[in-house]
């Protein structure tokens, strides 16, 4: 073929093929971290312990290579089977996304791995007319065709092609590199030995968000609760319901000013909430111009399962607070069926109320773990003192006292338990504020003195009462110096399903310093080992929806109905400020396998509306653990300082995988309320979301006929589905003839300069069953207004189906 075009589609492919952009981690081309199959892999064996490939894509890629082998006699086969195979297998890598160069936005996907120069050499010199077959089975233009057939004969032009110009992660190399395989598959952890955990954005423009729960009822929604005094819910999708589950704003005492301690602090709901349908809550209250503790008792409304009935408060329990800080503020039912109340030591400094203080006086409330009974306690006191409860039987002092010699614990956690042993069920952890020195992680037992006042942390504080031989004390599994952080914020023992690698791992945090910290347990000694954890730099945290930073002011930890883990943080500790964000934990170095942690929520039926979440931040390149610098404030002070306004981060956008035709299934993308994001173009009226699915979609007053938007599951704006409006409804577009003109015109329409590739085969979603195809045989000369210009099939006529809805990625 002469010319001047084989040497222009060489260049094309090139660009394809080729781009090397910073430090390779591990990814697979879902843009999702790496994984153990859970069953042995078969044909890729390779990759059994570690990689992209669970044993259905094993299968799928096994039968490639047998397609393509049925093209070669024994000796063809005997000589290039194996290179064959280890191309292919590459999909399986943990460095898949590398390889195929998927890492990056502004690089299309290879469409073979990246080979290092050397093999690809010897690939060429025995089996260089293998090229062909391999492209052909990806579904290439048959242009291509003619192009392989002319670098086949040039090594140089061949090894252009194929090679990935880093010779360290090419293939093979990146398999035999010891050291960037040393630590494959566990946390990554920086020279320093951080652990570099990435996040989640799951909710945000709270107020002073203090506590998180579940109901433990297969609906995966949970409540939050405000300062302010409000308690919202989140379904499992993320929405909020607008109407709050509680509002007792008017009842608890609080103030704007930055690191008030009092206020709405804790909401526990009953262990068999779907029968017994109680929650119980933890505020402050001033009575005659005294300032309380109260504990109240709320039944659910009879027809709203989302919403108590303000009326049948009940108060529980209350306590006089002295002081206005220390306020604890801790509510959870242990594994027994009991409710915890976790008061604080009645404030002011050093817990100077009485000779010992209040926490070593165990006729007083405060400074004390209580424990009560609440069942069956509609006909009779607001509750009961446990059987077995440590001081029952002791002159002068409460019944209700479980523990003493706290200070000011914020936030306890009960451990689930491991999932295959069941080790550590039911052990109680919490974080212990201290007064000058240190702060405390405690597990707590019945009957124990946590030492509080004699002891701060390991050390003596009152050190006449330090001395006291009697005082027997609890000593803190950890205990850490205020150059860490001045305000420890108690957290969870991880649990969940989704990330294996954190199993075990203790995690908390610091209010102050907005330190993130983790404790493993050695279980030959007993002892808890630390680290710290740190956000991932660089690549570690460039996957869909996660990123590197946070709010400093970390004020709680919670845990969702599958064991998740999640922390609540702020910009401005303010009970007023909307600046509270609720953030997942994510491991980036390994999931579960596909499939493993699937949950389906129960329904929930709802009254009022839904309020979907957009989140607010995006990844940030080379940024540092946390963002905004802190105000000198913590539970103990109440001295602020101007909060500087957040660094403005820089945003980078991923696209999803392109999927192609002959390798990978693509399950249908119903594209509910919740899950996409849509742009809309009109003449006269500003942009408005997409909404509903089906006759929903003819929601469209307002809009011009031909408009168009891009509905994406992964909420990015610059890609997705092409959908047009035509009729007073929304529909899709078939791939057939589609060009990169076409996806040019769409793009255009949404304000974009150009399409930087189009997307075949439902690549970027597919649409459910209720959509109709609306445009088939589409063909424009890229300088339309609208595709409805373009020459195109009649409006609702097509031979297509919905696995060939077309997408773009605009530029």
């Amino acid at each position: 073929m002469e010319g001047p075009l084989p040497h222009l589609l060489l260049l094309v492919l090139i660009f394809l093929l080729h781009a090397w952009r910073g430090c390779c981690h591990p990814q697979c081309l879902d843009y999702k971290p790496p994984f153990e199959p859970r069953q042995p892999l078969v044909f890729c064996k390779e990759y059994s312990k570690f990689g992209c490939c669970d044993l259905e894509k094993d299968g799928e890629i096994s039968v490639r290579f047998y397609k393509i082998m049925e093209n070669f006699d024994h000796s063809g086969y005997v000589t290039c089977g194996k290179y064959m195979r280890s191309i292919l297998c590459q999909e399986c890598s943990p460095y898949a996304a590398h390889l195929y160069d998927a890492e990056d936005a502004n690089t299309p996907m290879r469409m073979l791995p990246g080979l290092c120069g050397d093999y690809c050499s010897e690939y060429w010199h025995q089996c260089r007319y293998t090229l062909s077959l391999l492209l052909e089975d990806l579904g290439s233009p048959q242009q291509f065709a003619n192009l392989t057939a002319t670098i086949e004969e040039d090594r140089r032009r061949f090894c252009d092609f194929l090679v990935l110009k880093d010779n360290q992660y090419c293939y093979p190399n990146v398999v035999t590199n010891a050291e960037l395989n040393a630590n494959l598959g566990f946390v990554r952890e920086d020279p320093k030995g951080c652990l570099e955990l990435c996040l989640q954005e799951v909710a945000n423009g709270l107020r002073n968000p203090v506590a998180m729960i579940h109901a433990d009822d297969g609906t995966h929604r949970f409540f939050v609760a405000e300062q302010l005094g409000y308690v919202w819910v989140y379904l499992a999708n993320g929405s909020r319901i607008d109407r709050p589950f509680l509002n007792l704003t008017r009842a608890v005492l609080t103030s704007p000013w930055a690191g008030d301690e009092r206020g709405f602090l804790c909401i526990a709901l009953h262990p068999r909430f779907t029968t017994v349908r109680k929650a119980y809550v933890y505020y402050s209250v001033s009575v005659k111009k005294e300032e309380r503790i109260r504990i109240s008792e709320f039944t659910l409304l009879i027809h709203d399962d989302n919403q108590l009935d303000h009326s049948s408060e009940r108060t529980i329990l209350e306590v006089v607070e002295p002081a206005s800080n220390h306020n604890g503020g801790q509510l959870l039912f242990g594994h027994d069926g009991y409710l915890y109340i976790f008061i604080g030591d009645g404030g002011r400094a050093g817990d100077p109320f009485g000779k010992f203080g209040n926490s070593q006086n165990k006729s007083a409330l405060l400074g004390k773990v209580l424990r009560v009974d609440v069942e069956d306690n509609d006909n009779g006191a607001p509750y009961s003192i446990p059987s077995d409860n440590p001081f029952l039987w002791e002159k002068d002092a409460r019944p209700e006292v479980y523990a003493y010699g706290v200070r000011n614990m914020w936030r306890c956690s009960i451990d689930r338990g491991d999932p295959a042993t069941g080790r550590g069920r039911g052990r109680m952890f919490c974080g212990d504020v201290g007064q000058n020195k240190y702060e405390e992680v405690d597990l707590i037992v019945k009957g124990g003195n946590y030492g509080w006042r004699a002891k701060e942390g390991f050390s003596c504080y009152d050190r006449k009462l330090c001395q006291n031989s009697s005082l027997d004390d609890i000593l803190p599994i950890f205990a850490y110096p205020h150059k860490l952080g001045k305000s420890v914020t108690g957290g969870y023992i991880y649990r969940g399903c989704q990330m294996p690698n954190l199993n075990g791992l203790y995690i908390f945090g610091d209010f102050m310093s907005g330190r993130l910290m983790s404790l493993k347990e050695n279980v030959t000694t007993g002892e808890w080992q630390y680290n710290e954890i740190c956000m991932g730099t660089d690549q570690t945290c460039r996957f869909p929806k996660l990123i590197n930073s946070y709010y400093k002011y970390i004020i709680s930890f919670a845990e969702d109905e599958a064991g998740e883990l999640y922390f609540l943080a702020t910009g401005v500790p303010s009970a007023t400020a909307r600046a509270g964000v609720i953030y997942k934990i994510v491991d980036p170095s390994r999931r579960a396998p596909p499939g493993k942690c699937n949950i389906k929520p129960s329904p929930v039926k709802i009254k009022g509306k839904l309020i979907h979440f957009h989140p607010k931040e995006e990844f940030v390149i080379n940024k540092k653990p946390t963002t905004t610098p802190v105000p000198t404030t913590t539970r103990k002070t109440t001295t602020t300082t101007r909060t500087p306004s957040r660094r403005k981060p820089i945003i980078i956008i991923k696209p999803p995988m392109p999927t192609r035709k002959t390798i990978r299934k693509t399950p249908p993308t119903t594209t509910t309320p919740t899950a996409r994001k849509t742009l809309q173009t009109t003449r006269k009226t500003k942009r408005p979301r997409g909404r509903g699915r089906g006759r929903g979609y003819k929601r469209g007053r307002g809009l011009r006929v031909g408009s168009v938007r891009l509905v994406s599951a992964d909420g990015l704006s610059d890609r997705g589905r092409v959908e047009i409006f035509i009729r007073g409804e929304w529909g899709t577009v078939c791939d057939d003839l589609f060009s990169n003109k076409a996806g040019t015109v769409v793009c255009r329409q949404l304000g974009f300069t150009t399409a930087l590739a189009v997307m075949k085969r439902a690549a970027l979603g597919e649409a459910d069953r209720s959509v109709r195809i609306l445009l088939d045989d589409v063909e424009c000369e890229g300088g339309e207004r609208s595709l409805l210009e373009c020459k195109r099939s009649r409006v609702g006529k097509h031979n297509c189906s919905h696995g060939e809805d077309v997408g773009v990625i605009c530029g």
